[in-house]
């Protein structure tokens, strides 16, 4: 496991460095800590996943031939954890083959040094992905930002108030019921809270209307998954979240919109949100019509499965609300919030 640091730095931005050598280990330790850095050392790949994964560091040195498990390995490990999907992985190592620098590629590393290795370089390469890392932290804060406006654009109008929030917690509840990895459990509950953030470039006039649309203004209504989808796209979050946002209004039938998808080509979990999200519309009121009662909105999905809705996912959304295709539903009382912590704890 990790050796202790003596005297470390407080506050000092830490690096793991997992090494097999003890003179290259000893180096990187004596460079890295007259650097300012906070030094954890492991002497194989497997006691680094296991360190990195306790307390992920603001950088990870990895040789590439370790003992148990070799960098890159580590580095596919830790590529798949949502924890660790950005930490910045230099690989170290004596090869200087352009093939095994496309293997370190393709695992995920963020940079490699070659031993041996140059301090000043080393440094410099350090430094640069941390400060990589930096950025696209605060980039990934710009998630709060667009949960708060999503939320904003919700609360305007009060019929519709805490309409994302239900969304997001059912939705949440029936990605895990449906088996879905962790990091797909995450782009559902985010595409949830925000599908509906392309409202924002969709005259108010529309949006509250209490009568039918007329052809020109449903158009315009439509515009809001592309909407949506376009402001989310330039976010690192934008490429697993913008398919969602895009595809909750397509239809299992290939009828829906903005791209006519049908099927299994509409991403899973924009097939997620669309059954959470109509149902939610079901059971509260609306401008254009009252709430439906909860009988009347399961026979709704039900009639609508495997026309408008994928009909694997309204069946386990019914079992998961506690309603077979015969029997009266149960509401939910899972805390999403609860779940977050619990999943981040796992």
């Amino acid at each position: 496991m990790a050796q202790p640091v003596m005297n470390p730095i407080v506050d000092s931005p830490s690096v793991v460095v997992a090494e097999d050598d003890a003179a290259t280990r000893a180096l990187l330790r004596v460079v890295l800590e007259r650097a300012g850095y906070a030094v954890r050392l492991v002497e194989n790949g497997a006691d680094a996943l296991d360190e990195i994964l306790r307390r992920p560091p603001d950088v990870a040195l990895l040789d590439i031939g370790m003992p148990e498990m070799d960098g890159l390995e580590v580095t596919r490990r830790l590529r798949a954890v949502s924890k660790t999907a950005l930490l910045p992985i230099i690989l170290v190592t004596a090869r200087g083959r352009l093939e095994d620098k496309v293997a370190g590629l393709d695992a995920g590393a963020s940079d490699f040094v070659t031993k041996p290795f140059d301090p000043a370089e080393l440094l410099a390469r350090v430094r640069s992905n941390q400060r990589l890392a930096t950025a696209l932290k605060r980039l990934e804060n710009t998630q709060d930002v667009l949960i708060a406006l999503a939320s904003a654009i919700d609360a305007k109008d009060p019929v519709t108030e805490h309409h994302c929030d239900r969304v997001a917690e059912q939705a949440t509840i029936l990605a895990q019921a449906l088996g879905l990895s962790d990091s797909a459990i995450e782009a559902v509950t985010y595409g949830a809270v925000l599908h509906d953030v392309g409202k924002i470039g969709i005259p108010e006039a529309v949006l509250s209307k209490p009568g039918d649309l007329t052809a020109s203004e449903r158009a315009e209504m439509q515009r809001h998954p592309v909407i949506g989808d376009g402001i989310l796209r330039p976010l690192h979050l934008g490429s697993i979240v913008g398919p969602i946002v895009r595809g909750h209004h397509e239809r299992w039938d290939g009828t829906g919109y903005p791209d006519g998808l049908k099927g299994e080509a509409i991403p899973i979990g924009a097939r997620i949100v669309a059954v959470v999200d109509s149902h939610d519309a079901m059971t509260h009121d609306r401008p254009y019509r009252p709430a439906l009662s909860g009988d009347e909105a399961r026979e709704e999905l039900l009639r609508s499965r495997g026309t408008q809705f994928d009909p694997e996912i309204v069946d386990a959304f019914l079992l998961q609300l506690g309603v077979d295709r015969r029997g009266a539903g149960r509401p939910f009382t899972t805390d999403l919030h609860v779940m977050a912590d619990e999943a981040d704890e796992a």
